[in-house]
C-alpha cells in the first residue's frame, strides 16, 4: 500500500505527468516500451576465450575456498571434508563448540584424543562415501573410541553392540567370522562412514557433550552427502539415528532402518535383519563396488 501511494505521487508531483482519469486501466496509463526495451535478444555463443576464463576463475574460487577452510578448520579433517564442509567452521556456532571442547579437555579426560575425533573424515574421500551407519554418542571407557561410530581400538575387547553386529555378519555374509577385535577400519576404509552424531565425551559419563553443537555439525555431514551424492545405502539403527535420517531424500538414496544392535533391542528386529547383504545388492545394481564386511 505504501509502494502504491509513494507511486501516484510521483506523478502527481510531476509538472509534465498527467494524472490517471477515472476508469483508465494502469496499462493504458503507463508510459509504452519500446521493442528494443522489451525483447531479450539470444546472447551470441561463449567464445573459446571466454570459457577458458570462466575456467579459471571457478579454479581460483575453489582454491580460495580450500585456502579459507584449512584457515578456520581443524587440522585433523580430511582435506576433501575440510574443503565441502568448510561453510560450517566458520559459523558461529562451531567456533563456540571448539571452545567447550577445549576447555572440557583442561578440567577432566575426555574422548577420543583430539587427534582421532575426525578420524572418519581420514579414511577416504569425502565423494567416496558408499554407505553410512549412524550412531549416538562415543564410547566413554578408557582406549574405546577412536573417531568410528561402533568400532573400539585393539586390544580392547568389542563391546556387546559390535558382538551382536558381528552375529548378524556371520548369518548374512558368507566366510564372515569374528575377526578377534573391534576395529572397523577396514570398512571405513571402503567408503563405509562410521558417524557418531556426538563426536566427544567425557570419561565414563555418556552424553557429557550431548547438546553442545555436535549435532549440529553432523547434521549439516548428513546433508551434504544427502543433497551432493547419489545412492548411498543409510544404515539407521534405533529411534536416534531414524530421527538424524528424516530428512535423507529416498528417492534419491537406499534406507534401511531396524532396531539397535544393544542387548536390549537387539531380538526386536536386528537379528536377521541382513543389512549388510542387502546393502552389497544394492551397491551392485547401482554399479558401485559392494562392501568387503569380511575386510577387517
Amino acid at each position: 500500500m505504501i509502494g502504491q501511494k509513494t507511486l501516484l505521487s510521483f506523478f502527481a508531483a510531476g509538472g509534465n505527468k498527467r494524472s490517471r482519469s477515472p476508469g483508465e486501466t494502469p496499462e493504458a496509463f503507463s508510459p509504452k516500451r519500446s521493442k528494443s526495451e522489451t525483447s531479450s535478444p539470444t546472447s551470441p555463443p561463449l567464445s573459446p576465450a571466454q570459457l577458458e576464463r570462466i575456467r579459471r576463475n571457478k579454479e581460483a574460487a575453489l582454491q580460495r575456498l580450500a585456502a579459507r577452510a584449512s584457515s578456520v578448520a581443524p587440522a585433523e579433517i580430511g582435506h576433501s571434508w575440510r574443503v565441502s564442509l568448510t561453510g560450517e567452521f566458520s559459523k558461529p556456532y562451531f567456533s563456540q563448540l571448539m571452545t567447550f571442547v577445549a576447555e572440557e579437555r583442561k578440567r577432566y579426560t575426555v574422548f577420543p584424543p583430539p587427534h582421532q575425533v575426525f578420524t572418519w573424515t581420514q579414511m577416504c574421500d569425502i565423494n567416496d562415501v558408499k554407505v553410512v551407519i549412524l550412531g549416538q554418542d562415543p564410547y566413554h571407557g578408557p582406549n574405546q573410541a577412536h573417531g568410528l561410530c561402533f568400532s573400539v581400538q585393539r586390544p580392547v575387547p568389542p563391546p556387546p553392540s559390535l558382538e551382536n553386529i558381528y552375529k548378524e555378519l556371520e548369518t548374512d555374509i558368507e566366510g564372515f567370522s569374528h575377526p578377534g577385535h573391534g576395529d572397523l577400519t577396514g570398512w571405513a576404509k571402503q567408503g563405509v562412514l562410521l558417524l557418531n552424531a556426538v563426536l566427544t565425551v567425557r570419561a565414563h559419563q555418556a552424553n557429557s557433550h550431548k547438546e553442545k553443537g555436535w549435532e549440529q555439525f553432523t547434521d549439516a555431514v548428513v546433508s551434504w552427502l544427502n543433497k551432493n551424492l547419489d545412492g548411498l545405502v543409510f544404515m539407521l539403527w534405533g529411534a536416534y539415528a531414524q530421527k538424524k535420517g528424516s530428512a535423507i531424500d529416498r528417492k534419491r538414496h537406499h534406507v534401511l532402518q531396524t532396531v539397535h544392535p544393544s542387548p536390549l533391542s537387539v531380538y526386536r528386529g536386528f537379528f536377521g535383519c541382513k543389512h549388510f547383504s542387502k546393502t552389497n545388492e544394492l551397491l551392485r545394481k547401482s554399479g558401485t563396488k559392494p562392501i568387503d564386511w569380511r575386510a577387517l
